[in-house]
């Protein structure tokens, strides 16, 4: 009988099965945020809330045509989106989730010998999509939990063809300023792509935290992500979009995958740019638990940077495992990284309550 990784062939001896790339065997894998039936699930950055008001309605409506393939180029919504940044329809790009346009981009311009740089820790799946591509990583520590501009600039080299800015950075919550950014990227080459990777950029309340809208202008080699899957509340739909200069959106599109952005997906994002002005007041409810989850956690003696995204992170380092299992034991989901720190969703009210208890409970 034939192994799983063996075939037999009448008359032969078994043979070894299909080669496989080398390169999967040390392949990260993407590790979702738990859930567990019964608990509080504070583990995925998920909003709190549901859709906004009318997407429900919307995306059934388009449910009717789900024997249709979805229009390709998202058309109705990149042109929203388009008007929505001042930019041309030709500079906006829709995929299926900013993670996959993230995939997109890295297969337009890295390859083996090439070179992705990002600081670490950061979004889990760019080493992933770097590795998939052939390229390699270059990870620049973190300072203070954030971003380091200038420890970015001093890795690039004549092999880099990316950089990677998650601003706010997830899974810290920290975030650039504008004289950090520009300085970021005034010393970037002009034929080196910068992608800021602004998922979490409608929770940003700081002031100095610059739009990346605003950076583009002049920058052809500056591209900016976003997502439906935070702030409007469509993380189980998968629809997220780029704004890039026409030739590098161009390449953008000829590495996606045909259909990804659903029908019903397209509507339900429509639908939620509609609803700005309810988003806007779920994301000020969000913020203000954030700066309450923090300020209580700091109080309790836990070390917190100030957060710009739905979430908040606790620089736990070794501790980060064992403050995660306490969590868990008083029915709290969080999500721990091993040696580095534990990040923690704002939730609703009631939830966020039931985590600083349990916080309060493992101070002790």
């Amino acid at each position: 009988m034939a192994t799983s990784d063996q075939v037999t062939r009448t008359g032969a001896e078994p043979v070894a099965g299909p080669r496989l790339r080398p390169a999967l065997e040390g392949l990260p894998a993407y590790r979702p945020g738990r859930s567990r039936a019964g608990a509080i699930k504070l583990s995925s950055n998920e909003s709190p809330y549901g859709p906004l008001p009318g997407v429900v309605e919307r995306a059934a409506r388009a449910l009717q045509d789900a024997n249709r393939y979805p229009d390709i180029a998202s058309t109705a919504l990149a042109e929203a989106l388009a008007a929505l940044h001042g930019v041309s329809r030709d500079e906006v790009v829709v995929g299926c989730g900013s993670v996959t346009l993230c995939q997109q981009i890295v297969n337009a311009v890295a390859g083996p010998g090439d070179e992705v740089a990002y600081c670490w820790r950061s979004f889990e799946a760019y080493p992933i999509l770097v590795t998939v591509a052939g390229a390699s990583s270059v990870q620049v520590p973190l300072v203070q939990e954030a971003y380091d501009p200038a420890g970015l600039l001093a890795s690039l080299s004549e092999r880099t063809r990316l950089v990677f800015v998650c601003n706010p950075n997830n899974p810290t919550g920290t975030a650039l300023r504008r004289d950090q950014l520009l300085e970021l990227l005034d010393g970037i080459p002009a034929d080196c792509l910068v992608v800021l990777d602004e998922a979490y950029r409608e929770y940003v309340a700081d002031p100095e935290v610059p739009d990346g809208s605003d950076l583009r202008a002049g920058r052809p080699n500056v591209a900016l992500l976003r997502t439906f899957s935070k702030a409007y509340g469509l993380a189980g739909l998968r629809v997220g979009y780029c704004v890039a200069g026409p030739e590098v959106a161009t390449a953008i599109r000829r590495t996606q995958v045909p259909f990804g952005v659903s029908t019903v997906g397209q509507a339900a994002a429509l639908a939620s740019l509609e609803a700005s002005a309810e988003m806007e007041r779920r994301v000020a409810e969000v913020v203000a638990e954030r700066r309450r989850v923090r300020d209580a956690l700091v109080g309790l003696g836990y070390p917190v940077p100030p957060s710009e995204a739905n979430f908040v992170w606790l620089a736990l380092g070794q501790r980060a495992a064992e403050f995660a299992s306490g969590c868990e034991a008083r029915g709290i989901i969080v999500r721990p990284f091993a040696g580095d720190g534990v990040r923690v969703t704002i939730g609703s009210p009631a939830e966020n309550d039931a985590f600083l208890a349990a916080a309060a409970d493992l101070a002790r």
